[in-house]
């Protein structure tokens, strides 16, 4: 015997719960159950939300597979980024501007004698130099300049934003017009007139040290990130510590004599996180874009070290008879920074509370 609602009517002599007394869950009541009933932390919720966005897991495959590639690349590939291409110990002067996967004479004639080659996967360029082994120094360079140009603006940023939200008044106030002063500049302008006059300047003072394998150009580029890009991550961390700072336990830290370095770091900003990822996820494509245009201008890395802007800088005089030159490092900035934006974008959206459906 059951019900209208289907559920078994109890015995009189029966000890058991009466069902049909009870009523099936509705949808709203099942779904608040389950979010009742899971265990999770914000970081696993953020991770789990992240999986769920294609483009931003495409976007990290895609930076796996370039960071394999850089990495695992000049141990199979038997060429130098400066190495003039040699066959049986003599130099390969026929092995100028060839197409990818294309061999010179000399090299057709030492394969027909019983020996090996290894492709020139992206052909050579006009100083007889594997193009491939060249791109891929030049993604090695052009990442490392965004990955350590963001830690010097994670570093600035945060430490500057932090100082000025949690002080606030009077400095406040006059650590953010300095700020403002730095935003009213021309970035281009000021990027390439520090980076013609730092180039000169470091040039004669890093000789003889280990900064000199550097060049003195890379480490005006990182005087330049140091110098005007923290900005934007001051003020994201400026604004997130006056939100946080006014919270009760910030308050009751102070109120039992908490050093306020120490609220700043374990109370702030942790709470703060979220932001600074993303802020380092965007930050890092802005610098390599930085680099690279710089590097096409001929004021980013020296010769005969190469990156993904001096490559397409010298791939333009040959451009109507060797278009390959140009489109390989193109394309690999374009990967890069579309990868790192759409990762950012899906960090925003993942780490972000208010945009959780």
């Amino acid at each position: 015997m059951s019900n209208e609602n289907g559920m078994p009517k109890k015995n009189v002599l029966s000890a058991q719960i009466d069902l049909s007394k009870f009523d099936f869950a509705t949808e709203e009541e099942k779904k608040q159950q389950d979010v009742m009933s899971e265990s999770t932390t914000f970081f696993k919720d953020s991770m789990k939300r992240l999986r769920k966005n294609p483009l931003a897991m495409g976007s990290i495959i895609v930076l796996i597979l370039i960071l394999l590639v850089i990495i695992f690349a000049p141990k199979i590939v038997p060429y130098g980024y400066s190495e003039i291409i040699t066959v049986d110990g003599v130099r390969d002067k026929t092995a100028k501007n060839l197409a990818p996967f294309t061999y010179s004479k000399m090299e057709q004639k030492y394969i027909e004698k019983g020996g090996t080659v290894f492709p020139h996967i992206f052909g050579t360029d006009e100083q007889c130099r594997d193009y491939f082994i060249r791109v891929v120094y030049g993604t090695r360079v052009s990442l490392s300049v965004g990955l350590f140009a963001s830690i010097i603006v994670l570093i600035i940023g945060v430490v500057y934003g932090s100082i000025s939200g949690y002080a606030g008044g009077k400095v406040d106030l006059i650590m953010m017009r300095i700020v403002d002063i730095i935003y009213s500049l021309p970035d281009l302008l000021m990027v390439i007139l520090l980076s013609v006059v730092l180039g000169e300047t470091l040039g004669t003072a890093i000789k003889g040290t280990v900064f000199a394998k550097l060049g003195s150009n890379m480490l005006s580029l990182f005087i330049v990130f140091g110098l005007l890009y923290w900005v934007s991550m001051a003020r994201l961390v400026r604004g997130q510590i006056l939100t946080i700072k006014q919270n009760d336990y910030v308050l009751a830290s102070r109120a039992i004599g908490t050093p306020a370095s120490r609220i700043i770091r374990t109370h702030i900003l942790p709470n703060c996180l979220s932001v600074i990822i993303i802020s380092v996820a965007l930050q890092i494509p802005s610098a390599i874009f930085t680099e690279s245009y710089l590097s096409f201008l001929g004021l980013g890395v020296q010769a005969p070290m190469p990156s993904l802007g001096s490559l397409a800088n010298a791939a333009r005089d040959g451009l109507t008879s060797y278009p390959y030159k140009l489109i390989f490092p193109a394309v690999t900035i374009v990967l890069i920074v579309l990868a790192f934006n759409l990762l950012g974008d899906g960090l925003r959206d993942a780490l972000d509370p208010k945009l959780k459906k």
